[in-house]
């Protein structure tokens, strides 16, 4: 399994509940999460085979700002 880690602007329960869709839409992922606390807002993906542009993609579907970190 591998991790990826971004950098985004996804900081609150309420922002969390928007992207959920987006993300559980991928089948290639097999766990997320968002730390709020962190200033940096890092979304942790784990999964198979994940495609970074994939999920850059879907989480600026779901409005938000993310970048590779």
């Amino acid at each position: 399994m591998e991790t990826l880690h971004f950098k985004t602007n996804i900081n609150c329960g309420g922002c969390v509940a928007k992207v959920t869709p987006f993300l559980n839409q991928l089948e290639e992922i097999e766990n997320w999460k968002v730390d709020t606390i962190n200033p940096d807002k890092i979304l942790t993906v784990s999964g198979e085979e994940l495609s970074c542009e994939l999920i850059q993609q879907k989480v600026v579907q779901a409005g938000f700002m993310i970048e590779q970190v």
